[in-house]
């Protein structure tokens, strides 16, 4: 009977006045709170369309986000203390909401309907253990958001944009979880029944503890509507403020998550034909996702932390660039006179040095139809972001990869280098570099007749695709082609091609550069022209797989050219081809790494190699390209075990992976750093490694990463410590091994001679 009769007074001691305020309040706070909601999302539908299809399948994208949002995946990767304590606090606040709106629908709805409450009994007593516990939880959680912000003082939670606004987030969260357990606590003393509400365990323990102070039920009943009322507006308050300032990142982190493109950074919006809206004149010109991106931010500074840009000095911190542009968003949007109501006055002046900002440059609009000068987006001097910081920027999506609210901030930075490129303000060795490639088709400037000179030394027979029927075409690269280290790489590839008897050809002076950093970089019609060249020749050849040296050729040739749309442009007598059709829009094609096709070929056992033939201690770095942008970590791991050597990784390793530093331009450019990525990354190598000094190879799979690794093992003084060697080269040198142990020298007497001489007769 006492079950059944188990309840509470809801709103003990608060007189029908008080009780008819509080409702006028909560009606007023909804309001306040929907009219902020509906604000921002008119903004991001004022924002540019994006060229990719974000809510289709709408059911299905809600699911997953909801998947992605209540397990916290993205808050518990690399950092589980992060992972709990967001856990903590989303299900905690969550429950506590779900047990405010069953409140309001047993009070409100449905007891003035049936005449009875359900909020009583068995419910009831469950209901108080599930808002005791979690409430528990939630406290707990903001506790450790507290000791992590002022105790420990993590340094990626304090930064340019750290403000007031998040001590009040984070106090008032607490505040409230507290309050809630001090209204409860101070209930129980003022109302005897609740006496052995057991189930309500943490008000309990409080009570108990208020008893033993000596609070008695009649104070009680005098305390608690003071306390109640504090507790009632501040959460009132606080609904009512999530809108304007760091709470709604509630509301945009889950609809970002929504929003998402699976493939955003390895493959790059595309440019319209009519050039509408491609780069960054103004804010209008960003698409609505991208605004949303801004409102998403929470300032974990988890991109910071992962950025190695930032870890290397440069002047780039991904955060503050995302947040730049929401601040001054805001700036105008708060304005009265420049904010956009303004634009219906031709000719206002905005004090844009009121709200922080440089004075405006001239020729840059506040909007599309025009008006309002402000401040460039993106300049050398005077933008809302420097262009030096698009220049540290080395495409290696580590910010993007550590979002856990999925943040793109690549596309962000791509359209701010587009502006970059098309106001000329690039720096001066890009500038070459873009020239070379626009000139003769490569990025060293090299006559095109002199691609194939790599294998003219060479004794394995190079077929030519565009004449000869063959299993892989091989896109060499750059790099391979060009560039006396890496062309060892690509000599060692081709033997392996040769010993494992498969039918492969290049392109020789019909393959140019393919353009996937230049993309990078802002060059969008350079890239056009390169790929619509590529697809063209590709469909005059007759092959079954494209095979590629590097991991950026992989990238933009498996992921980015499928997306073009060459019929746009296919008539513009700027653009040297013809070709109207979309490439590989079927993924007919396949576009492979070539350790994943010479992982295949050690399967099948083509290369003969036994497991043993090497006994190097190595480690192994996972290129950007392959790795975060492809997902392709195991192929080459297992073609450095198919060799014998002991491989140890990097404790940043797979999806953790430092950058080299050469990837977005990177490669082209000079930088003062404190330490450059490849110095750090080699340090790594030999300090932080299990293996430690043992390490005697340091192993990659991208023309690009031996490049810089080669230039770091100098300029850091790491030549005595490790040697940068390709996997192919560690194939090929276990083959020749294999080879030598399978058929040792003889002396003229005919006697064997084992590869160190022992046996030798004298």
């Amino acid at each position: 009977m006492v079950l059944l009769q188990a309840t509470r007074e809801t709103f003990w001691t608060i007189s029908p006045t008080g009780k008819a305020i509080f409702y006028v309040l909560a009606a007023a706070t909804i309001a306040v709170f929907l009219y902020g909601v509906s604000a921002r999302f008119a903004r991001y539908a004022a924002g540019r369309s994006d060229p990719i299809d974000r809510l289709s399948s709408l059911p299905e994208r809600t699911l997953a986000a909801t998947r992605i949002v209540a397990t916290n995946e993205g808050q518990f990767d690399r950092d589980v203390y992060a992972g709990l304590m967001h856990t903590f606090v989303l299900w905690g606040f969550l429950v506590l909401l779900m047990a405010t709106t069953i409140l309001f629908v047993d009070m409100d709805i449905y007891g003035p309907l049936a005449g009875e409450s359900f909020w009583v009994g068995g419910f009831y007593l469950v209901y108080q253990f599930a808002v005791d516990a979690f409430g528990l939880l939630f406290v707990v959680g903001v506790g450790m958001a507290l000791w992590r912000r002022y105790g420990t003082r993590s340094a990626r939670l304090w930064g340019k944009h750290t403000s007031i606004e998040d001590d009040a987030f984070i106090w008032s969260l607490f505040l409230l979880g507290i309050g809630g357990f001090l209204a409860e606590a101070i209930a129980i003393v003022g109302q005897p029944a609740r006496a052995t509400e057991s189930v309500s365990f943490v008000g309990l323990a409080m009570a108990t503890g208020f008893e033993m102070l000596g609070l008695t039920p009649a104070g009680a009943a005098v305390i608690y509507p003071i306390v109640w009322w504090q507790h009632a507006l501040l959460a009132l308050a606080f609904v009512a403020w999530i809108p304007y300032a760091k709470p709604f990142h509630m509301l945009s982190s889950f609809a970002n998550v929504v929003a998402r493109d699976e493939h955003a950074g390895t493959r790059l919006p595309n440019v319209p034909a009519d050039l509408d809206h491609t780069n960054a004149e103004s804010l209008d010109d960003f698409t609505w996702k991208e605004l949303l991106d801004q409102d998403a931010c929470t300032k974990c500074g988890r991109c910071s932390s992962a950025c190695p840009a930032t870890a290397s000095g440069r002047d780039l911190d991904p955060r503050d660039v995302i947040l730049d542009l929401k601040a001054y968003r805001e700036s105008l949007e708060d304005d009265p006179v420049i904010g956009r109501s303004a634009d219906a006055v031709p000719g206002a002046d905005g004090d844009a040095e009121s709200v922080g900002y440089p004075p405006s440059s001239e020729g840059h609009a506040a909007s599309a139809d025009g008006g309002v000068d402000t401040v460039p987006i993106v300049a050398e001097e005077g933008g809302v972001i420097d262009a030096e910081s698009m220049e540290s920027c080395m495409a290696c999506l580590a910010c993007m990869d550590v979002c856990p609210v999925e943040i793109e901030h690549l596309s962000t930075f791509t359209r701010l280098n587009r502006q970059l490129v098309d106001d000329g303000t690039v720096d001066s060795n890009l500038q070459s570099v873009l020239e070379d490639t626009m000139r003769t088709g490569n990025t060293f400037g090299e006559p095109p007749a002199d691609r194939g000179a790599w294998t003219d030394d060479l004794d394995v027979e190079i077929q030519d695709a565009r004449q000869t029927e063959v299993e892989y075409l091989w896109y060499v690269g750059d790099y391979p082609s060009y560039d006396d280290r890496n062309t060892e790489v690509a000599r060692a590839l081709a033997r392996i091609f040769d010993h494992a008897d498969v039918e492969f050809g290049i392109l020789f002076e019909d393959e140019k550069y393919d353009g996937n950093d230049v993309r990078r970089i802002g060059e969008e019609f350079l890239y056009l022209e390169l790929a619509g060249h590529h697809v063209e020749t590709f469909d005059d050849c007759e092959f079954e797989t494209i095979v590629c040296t590097d991991p950026h050729s992989y990238n933009t040739i498996r992921n980015e050219y499928p997306e073009l749309e060459f019929e746009e442009f296919a008539d513009d007598p700027m653009m040297p081809f013809e070709y109207d059709e979309q490439w590989n829009a079927d993924g007919e094609i396949d576009v492979a790494h070539w350790t994943q096709v010479v992982e295949d070929l050690v399967a099948d056992d083509r290369l003969g190699l036994s497991g043993d033939e090497l006994d190097y201690t190595v480690t192994y770095h996972d290129p950007c390209h392959l790795g975060r942008y492809n997902d392709e970590y195991e192929a080459p791991r297992e073609l450095i075990r198919a060799t014998g050597v002991d491989l140890h990784e990097m404790p940043r390793s797979r999806a953790d992976s430092f950058c080299c530093g050469g990837g977005g331009g990177g490669l082209w450019m000079e930088h003062d750093e404190e330490a450059k990525p490849s110095e750090e990354r080699l340090r790594e190598a030999i300090e932080d490694t299990d293996a430690g000094a043992a390490v005697e190879r340091f192993v990659v799979a991208c023309p690009m990463c031996t490049t810089m690794f080669e230039d770091g093992r100098k300029t850091g003084n790491f030549e005595d410590d490790l040697e940068i060697v390709d996997v192919a080269e560690l194939v090929i040198e276990a083959l020749e091994t294999s080879e030598t142990a399978a058929d040792p020298p003889t002396t003229d007497t005919g006697t064997t001679t084992g590869q160190m001489g022992a046996g030798t007769v004298e």
